[in-house]
């Protein structure tokens, strides 16, 4: 299975997903969810998922297809937040780099 796109930004706005081409600002898809109030939007490497009206949704990040809908029986309509362990993953990756980088810049001055 491909994985996110690399040169994409996911956002959630107004009961949407929204996938950005971060190099030229282009939109490349838009996904309607459930209802139009704020969305949360987080992914595992694999799939994007949003969150809204009581609702999570897994989307195929290349194409904004719906893969599944779990409607989060009696729990009602509050905000979600999402976590994976992949999505940890990646921020620990990249502040370990960011940390190497200024170790770098700091030894070269």
């Amino acid at each position: 299975m491909a994985g996110l796109r690399k040169d994409c930004v996911y956002l959630g706005i107004r009961g949407h997903v929204v996938a950005i081409d971060s190099g030229t600002g282009r939109e490349l898809w838009r996904t309607k969810l459930k209802g139009g109030d704020f969305v949360t939007v987080g992914h595992d490497r694999t799939r994007v998922y949003g969150a809204t009206k009581g609702e999570l949704y897994a989307l195929d990040p290349h194409t904004g297809t719906v893969v599944w809908c779990n409607k989060l029986k009696g729990l009602g309509l509050g905000l979600v937040s999402i976590l994976t362990e992949q999505g940890i993953s990646g921020l620990e990756a990249a502040a370990k780099k960011l940390q190497a980088q200024q170790a770098a810049a700091a030894a070269a001055t």
